[in-house]
């Protein structure tokens, strides 16, 4: 008897800080990547399908799949600088870039809640 299937693995390529699209607070986002293979007797031998990213919202949990090019972009900007205050992939809805695509304009409103708000500690006066 052979006992065959498919198993997937799921794993955490870094935690980035971005606006939600969905719900619009700044939060930690984990990028994803999801990786489906076919398995012999328990062991998983090939992928068989392309592996899917994904980031998730830790304020709201909207999950969002995006592209791999996407997923390099962010883990690119993550690692090299960190990642700026806002920054999104270009697939997540109204994420601090304006309808399409298209970065917004200077002095537009992005959608940002605290844009031009230096931060400030609740527990001083």
């Amino acid at each position: 008897m052979i006992i065959f299937g498919t198993s997937s693995k799921l794993v955490q390529l870094a935690m980035l800080n971005l606006l939600c699209g969905f719900c619009g607070n700044p939060s930690a986002h984990p990028l994803r990547k999801r990786v489906t293979k076919f398995s012999l007797f328990f062991i998983p031998l090939f992928p068989i399908a392309p592996a899917k990213h994904s980031i998730q919202c830790t304020f709201c949990g909207a999950q969002t799949e995006i592209s791999k090019e996407s997923a390099e972009q962010l883990l690119a900007q993550g690692t090299t600088q960190g990642t700026p205050q806002g920054a999104a992939p270009g697939g997540l809805p109204g994420a601090q870039q304006g309808m399409g695509g298209v970065p917004p304009q200077p002095g537009a409103q992005s959608g940002n809640p605290f844009a031009g708000q230096q931060p400030q500690n609740p527990y001083q006066s």
